[in-house]
């Protein structure tokens, strides 16, 4: 039986805003990041890496042995997203531990994992220093003459290993931001999936996703504080982040086909996963040069899809 996914609370209903005033705050805030750019840097540190490698259920020893991550070789396809992160004092994050970073105004304060895009060009390289530059590639509005609107904010990255003119991995990842409120949704089916040629199932628990979060450096509520999660933004519980299941739908792929060369990865989150429940994640072959993957849930519901091409 799939229960509700959102429900409105009267907390979130006293909480909504003016969504004439919050266009105009952001049409706004479009033209004055247009051209806002974000760059990091960071050493791929084993022992940051080792403290992923131990989150992970495909890497952690228990499935398989495990093998420690050594300087100088190739980073593990989608483990960037552990490094690259903002350094926000706490008093400037956002009401729900958001960073504030291209992130549009009031009254669009919940925000979601929506999807994304990778490509490997070189590896990025285990213990080396590395650079990323992130900038906003485009911002569209949608549902708004319905009275649901919502702000999907797709950002750019690009990465290379440092002194490399070049950049070894490239992103684009897209968020939605929302407002409280009245946002009804159902779960989302997704239909004609294949039949699974490889799969691994695990369950992302409460430790899995504190764990995750801190590896991140990420202190979105949604993920850590159940009465946020229920009261706040509607959920039965806390969410899986995006970017896990995303790094995960790689991680089995790798797990399965070790010696497999990742080109790109094209992914969209399809319903939300929730904490403390087992997660299948399947892989169905397309020939020889690409996978079609997808987690799902034990009632069958999909909570992302994606494909990779080799």
């Amino acid at each position: 039986m799939r229960p509700t996914l959102l429900h409105t609370t009267a907390r979130q209903l006293q909480r909504t805003y003016s969504t004439t005033h919050g266009t105009e705050a952001l049409d706004h805030w479009i033209k004055a990041t247009a051209d806002k750019r974000l760059k990091y840097s960071a050493t791929l540190h084993p022992d940051h890496l080792s403290d992923l490698y131990v989150t992970l259920p495909t890497r952690d020893g228990t499935r398989k042995p495990y093998t420690p991550p050594s300087e100088g070789t190739p980073l593990g396809y989608g483990h960037h997203l552990v490094f690259f992160h903002p350094r926000t004092p706490e008093r400037y994050l956002r009401p729900d531990g958001t960073d504030a970073d291209f992130c549009p105004p009031e009254p669009f304060v919940r925000r979601m994992w929506a999807g994304g895009w990778m490509e490997w060009r070189k590896p990025l390289l285990i213990g080396a220093k590395a650079t990323s530059v992130t900038t906003i590639d485009s911002v569209e509005k949608k549902g708004f003459e319905k009275g649901a609107p919502m702000v999907f904010v797709r950002q750019k990255i690009d990465m290379r290993n440092e002194g490399d003119e070049q950049p070894a991995v490239m992103e684009e990842r897209t968020h939605v931001y929302l407002a409280l409120g009245l946002n009804q949704r159902k779960f989302r089916d997704v239909t004609e999936l294949p039949t699974a040629d490889f799969s691994f199932t695990y369950t992302p628990s409460a430790t899995t996703l504190f764990r995750f979060s801190a590896l991140t450096f990420n202190g979105h509520h949604v993920h850590l504080d159940r009465k946020y999660a229920q009261e706040f933004e509607g959920y039965p519980e806390r969410l899986v982040h995006g970017p896990l299941t995303a790094l995960m739908l790689l991680d089995v792929l790798a797990f399965h086909k070790p010696d497999a060369q990742f080109k790109s990865f094209t992914y969209r989150a399809v319903n939300p996963i929730i904490v403390d429940r087992p997660v299948r994640i399947c892989g169905s072959w397309e020939g020889t040069s690409a996978v079609r993957l997808w987690a799902e849930d034990e009632d069958g519901v999909v909570g992302m899809q994606g494909r990779v091409t080799l």
